[in-house]
């Protein structure tokens, strides 16, 4: 086996078990950090796949700004009593969620299977997940859905800042 499947399969690993961590949790707090291990673990599988802007993305946006922010919502909701209220209303449902968790996994077996079993793997274009090459295709390629996302988000913050504002003069 080479060095390069040994990281994929252990950080696939690793991703999945935390994921599966995260759903089974009790704790907010440790399921957050379930979470942020994930994002760790697939920010790996990126770069094991030469795509490290995307890798540093991962980490940088994911990993650092949004978990930081549920971290500290769920320390600030204090949500410890949250999942034995909701535990009564969920148990009609378990059957059904049991039922489609077995469906997804004999999916994915399958389509793993299927995957192994391909003869030839798909080549990966030289510069893919490099900074230049995401550059190149978001500015030349994609200029105009990247300029109407910029001024949808432009609104957004400008929509915010009036909504903050109106609530701190009255």
């Amino acid at each position: 086996m080479t060095a390069e499947l040994v990281v994929f399969v252990t950080m696939g690993a690793v991703a999945a078990v935390t994921a599966a961590a995260v759903v089974i949790s009790k704790n907010a707090v440790h399921a957050v950090i379930y979470l942020v291990i994930n994002l760790f673990a697939i920010a790996v599988l990126y770069l094991a796949l030469s795509a490290q802007l995307v890798a540093f993305l991962q980490i940088l946006i994911y990993a650092g700004a949004i978990m930081v922010l549920f971290l500290f919502t769920v320390m600030m909701l204090n949500m410890t009593g949250a999942i034995e209220m909701t535990d009564d209303k969920l148990s009609k449902q378990k059957p059904l969620a049991l039922m489609l968790g077995l469906l997804l996994i004999a999916e994915v077996v399958v389509g793993a299977v299927g995957l192994l079993n391909q003869p030839s793997a798909v080549a990966i274009g030289e510069g893919f997940g490099s900074a230049k090459e995401v550059g190149n295709r978001l500015f030349f390629g994609y200029l105009l859905p990247f300029e109407i996302t910029s001024i949808l988000l432009l609104a957004a913050i400008v929509g915010s800042v009036v909504l903050a504002r109106r609530k701190d003069d009255d």
